[in-house]
């Protein structure tokens, strides 16, 4: 049985290592991030895509690496204000 070929896949890496490359810019992470999981989800889910399962990953990835910094960012500027 021949498994349906589908661009989620592609579509899934391409946006998660858009989401890790833009970790600074949250307006760019956050919906590429979000994105790369759901398509990444959908085509392992579907067919069993291994390029998925790297867009689900990378997608996670680039999340985490935003949330990291943004909370970085905060800690540093509160304890700026503190001293």
């Amino acid at each position: 049985m021949e498994k349906n070929k589908s661009g989620m896949g592609a579509a899934a890496l391409t946006l998660g290592i858009i989401s890790i490359v833009a970790s600074i810019f949250w307006y760019i992470s956050l919906p590429t991030g979000i994105l790369a999981i759901i398509f990444g989800a959908k085509s392992v889910r579907k067919i069993g895509s291994k390029t998925g399962k790297a867009g689900l990953i990378t997608g996670i990835i680039g999340l985490a690496a935003l949330a990291f910094i943004y909370i970085s960012l905060t800690l540093i500027i509160l304890m700026a204000n503190v001293y």
